[in-house]
């Protein structure tokens, strides 16, 4: 009986752990967008990206996937001349010339 509580208190735990998450698990892939390589990413409620937002005339209230600073693109994953230091990720939008990239999913590019 105590090897039901034991697993129920881990699903509990584990059903908590990913729905305080805002950050989406890597990917293997980027089919939906541009790869890139940013300094940082973050939620568009984060004051800092808020304020860049803002001043890029984006409205914060729209945007509901991660949020990518102060991005490059990558364009060859594995080759030796491109490499990211950061989370890679994959990015919908990325027209404010490198400033921030939206609707980023982060991206495993070591599978």
């Amino acid at each position: 009986m105590q090897f039901k509580a034991i697993i129920t208190v881990l699903a509990v735990a584990a059903t908590t752990l990913a729905a305080a998450t805002n950050t989406p698990p890597p990917t293997n892939e980027c089919t939906t967008g541009s790869l890139e390589c940013c300094d940082s990413t973050g939620s568009a409620t984060d004051p800092a990206i808020a304020s860049l937002l803002s001043l890029l005339g984006v409205n914060v209230q729209d945007v509901t996937a991660l949020v990518g600073v102060t991005c490059s693109p990558i364009t060859v994953v594995g080759a030796g001349g491109t490499s990211c230091s950061e989370q890679p990720v994959c990015c919908t939008n990325d027209s404010f010339n490198g400033v921030i990239a939206l609707g980023c999913t982060p991206v495993n590019v070591n599978v």
